[in-house]
């Protein structure tokens, strides 16, 4: 044994597929610490067949999780490399985490019939370069697969999504759309403990690379092609449904389907489909279907931008909604944006029926708030509502500015008329310069009798 270490490159363990398998885990675990890790790899290589290569394999996969729940609650991702899957207590868990598909009479490893994509740009759940797989099989579906390894590092079974949506990226020269797949429990309404799951995203290009033949299909288009020959409808933004009245800045020629806004501190854009909204494209994303918005309102709303409240709660949930809040949102889009909503009912009286009494609220019922001075059966739209307030606001702005201008003998008034009377009188003389003129006509009786 002592000669085997002494040796100067010493030959490799007895029990390969253990080592190996060891000496992955601890290169990606450790992938950004350099000392660290080649110090772990000597000495398991060292150790040789005498190594606990359990131990060294739990010990990589552990750093690793850690670092993973990190970079999940941290504000900037880092994901380190993805380990090859384990398994716990019976149950396949890829990087840590629960995979997508939970069915046990679909498999996300093994060879499939679908088509094969390589060097794929993933965000979510991975922040990484992975080959694509689309598979229209029933027992299949999409899977992300690992080009060094060949494991599947993540994937969802058909019978297991809920949505797909293909969008087109926003702000950037260069076409490209972003492919989401919202598995069931990931539309982004569920908590980690109720059993969410996180969608899974991927971007590809739209235009042809250099040199492309012609009559060619980009690659988001050949992978749209693919997906629609699914069990799964494909959505797509439409300018039946919703198109933004704001150019967009790097092709002002097309037509932008996104609306650009905050939620909290972090930016993102949101798009209006025939099934519902979504919000993307930083975690957490968000499927706002039609069937889990109870309300919508808009608040804040001034000259140039509002906020866009949406009250939603899951379908198989009785709790009460939560409110997502999505601020500065460009006025320019304000009516096209309650077209949309009043085109798809989600004004109706019998969503949210608590909130049918607050100002500001889309879901008004006719004949509501008569206190307020509104007349039965009719209904303000929100943007007349908007319009008002500005005018409103404009208006006092006008009566601010004039006050400030204000001169308190400007008027001709004597310094013993300035109560209310004297206002009065002048008014009978003709006028706010009714004073002026009282003053005029005595001057004109002196020189009358002057002369005489």
């Amino acid at each position: 044994m002592f000669a085997s270490i002494n040796q100067g490159k010493p030959s490799a363990p007895s029990s390969s597929s253990q080592y190996y398998e060891a000496a992955a885990a601890i290169s990606s675990a450790f992938h950004d610490k350099s000392t660290l890790r080649d110090g772990l790899l000597k000495q398991l290589k060292q150790n040789g067949a005498g190594a606990d290569f359990a131990l060294y394999t739990s010990l990589a996969f552990y750093v690793q999780e850690l670092r993973e729940q990190k970079d999940t609650t941290g504000d900037e991702i880092h994901l380190a490399p993805a380990v090859k899957k384990r398994k716990l207590d019976g149950e396949t868990l890829v990087n840590g985490a629960p995979r997508a598909d939970t069915t046990s009479s679909v498999s996300l490893s093994g060879k499939w019939s679908g088509t094969l994509f390589e060097s794929i740009s993933f965000t979510v759940p991975q922040r990484k370069k992975l080959s694509l797989e689309l598979s229209i099989q029933p027992s299949e579906g999409v899977r992300a697969i690992n080009p060094s390894t060949k494991e599947t590092e993540f994937g969802v079974a058909w019978n297991d999504i809920e949505n797909v949506v293909c969008l087109p990226v926003p702000e950037k020269a260069q076409a490209a759309r972003n492919f989401v797949v919202f598995p069931k429990n990931g539309d982004g309404l569920l908590d980690a403990a109720e059993g969410a799951r996180e969608p899974i995203v991927w971007t590809a290009a739209d235009t042809l690379p250099r040199g492309a033949e012609e009559g060619a299909k980009t690659q988001a288009t050949v992978m749209l092609d693919t997906l629609r020959g699914g069990a799964i409808t494909v959505q797509e933004p439409k300018e039946s449904e919703f198109a933004s009245e704001i150019p967009q800045p790097h092709r002002k020629n097309e037509k932008a389907y996104h609306v650009k806004a905050f939620r909290g501190s972090k930016d993102g854009y949101l798009f209006f489909l025939s099934t519902g909204i979504v919000w993307g494209f930083k975690k957490p994303l968000i499927f706002f279907s039609f069937a889990t918005i109870d309300s919508v309102s808009y608040t804040s709303i001034l000259q140039r931008t509002f906020n866009l409240n949406i009250a939603a709660r899951p379908t198989s949930s009785d709790a009460e909604p939560v409110e997502y809040e999505f601020s500065m949102v460009d006025q320019a889009d304000f009516a096209s944006i309650e077209a949309y909503i009043k085109k798809h009912n989600l004004q109706d009286a019998s969503m949210a029926e608590e909130r049918r009494a607050k100002k500001l609220n889309i879901n008004g019922v006719r004949g509501q708030n008569l206190e307020e001075g509104a007349e039965a059966g009719e209904e303000e739209s929100e943007l007349r509502k908007a319009e008002r307030e500005v005018e409103m606001q404009a208006d006092d702005d006008e009566d601010e500015s004039d006050d400030e201008n204000f001169d308190p003998g400007s008027e001709g008034e004597s310094e013993s008329e300035g109560s209310a009377s004297s206002d009065d009188e002048s008014d009978d003389e003709g006028g706010g310069g009714g004073n002026g003129e009282g003053v005029e006509g005595d001057e004109e009786e002196e020189e009358e009798e002057e002369e005489l």
